[in-house]
């Protein structure tokens, strides 16, 4: 059971809005069919769209979704086509028709001064459906372990992650996906020898979410990561940023991904979290919550936040 699916459909929590979960159907159909979004919808007040990372789904954001809704937030959750309860196509795992699902929710459910919130993958995301579609109804944006700029190293990205490094990945998921995902997780949550900050069922609870998930799916997203380059989209990111990233993280390293892009987007500002690794939504979840609740509030960070680094020039609201 997800966070979104402790109410039931359509459960009347307040007396001014009703808190649902749905879908939306897109424009696009395959094989006769529209893609279906799956989403939830909890609380009112200023609108946050959080947007998931590889390979999990909206599941991954249920110790933020309650504490942001009481926090006086109406907070959206989706499902990535292909993972989670969204339809499941063959074709189409593009960074532009992603942007295209993220900007058909925000239209159909008739969303204005939006909080984009998107982790790791999910950055992509962010800045791409900026670059598309425009700052109209976008508040703020928090780019949270994103693989923006550009994952892959190149002749012209020496920065970036080795290629073989990203072709392991997907090799692991076409060959053992579950044995992959086991190992990923543990880099994933920084877990090591030494190091326990998460439990053994919570791993396996992390495995699951991504093994339920369509495995072709997984593997058209992990191309679409790993080979996009964003650089040329991040100067459409206009709107107040905040870019949060852990020092510690190995799936998504700093110096590759969330340095570079608090270079490119000069306004933002920059939080590090000493230690943090790439799944810092658990492993610091209540920093990231006190972080994500004063930035969409205030254009802030929460004064009790105590990061390694504040890096950038953003002035706040």
């Amino acid at each position: 059971m997800s966070a979104c699916a402790e109410f039931p459909h359509n459960y009347q929590k307040t007396n001014n809005r009703i808190n649902t979960m749905g879908t939306i159907e897109t424009k696009e159909i395959q094989h006769g069919q529209p893609v279906k979004i799956h989403y939830c919808d909890w609380g009112e007040g200023k609108p946050v769209i959080m947007i998931h990372g590889w390979p999990s789904t909206s599941q991954m954001w249920e110790y933020q979704l309650a504490d942001l809704a009481k926090a006086g937030l109406r907070v959206i959750a989706y499902d990535r086509r292909g993972f989670g309860r969204s339809s499941v196509p063959f074709e189409a795992y593009d960074y532009d028709r992603l942007a295209s699902d993220l900007n058909e929710l925000i239209e159909q459910l008739d969303l204005h001064e939006v909080t984009l919130v998107g982790f790791s993958m999910g950055g992509g995301e962010v800045v791409r459906y900026l670059s598309r579609y425009g700052t109209s109804r976008i508040a703020k944006a928090v780019l949270v372990a994103a693989v923006t700029p550009f994952m892959a190293k190149s002749d012209d990205n020496p920065d970036g992650v080795p290629q073989e490094v990203l072709g392991g990945i997907l090799d692991g998921v076409r060959k053992d996906r579950p044995g992959f995902l086991e190992g990923f997780g543990k880099d994933f949550f920084g877990v090591s020898l030494l190091s326990h900050p998460v439990s053994q069922p919570f791993l396996e609870h992390f495995r699951t979410l991504a093994t339920l998930s369509s495995s072709h799916a997984t593997l058209e997203c992990a191309k679409a990561f790993s080979f996009t380059d964003f650089r040329a989209d991040l100067p459409a990111v206009t709107v107040p940023t905040l870019i949060i990233h852990g020092d510690a993280d190995k799936t998504v390293p700093i110096e590759a991904s969330g340095e570079r892009t608090a270079k490119a987007i000069p306004h933002a500002l920059f939080r590090v979290y000493e230690g943090a690794p790439h799944g810092l939504f658990y492993t610091h979840r209540e920093q990231l919550n006190a972080d994500l609740i004063a930035f969409i509030n205030n254009g802030t960070v929460a004064p009790d936040s105590d990061p390694t680094v504040d890096r950038g020039n953003f002035p706040g609201l």
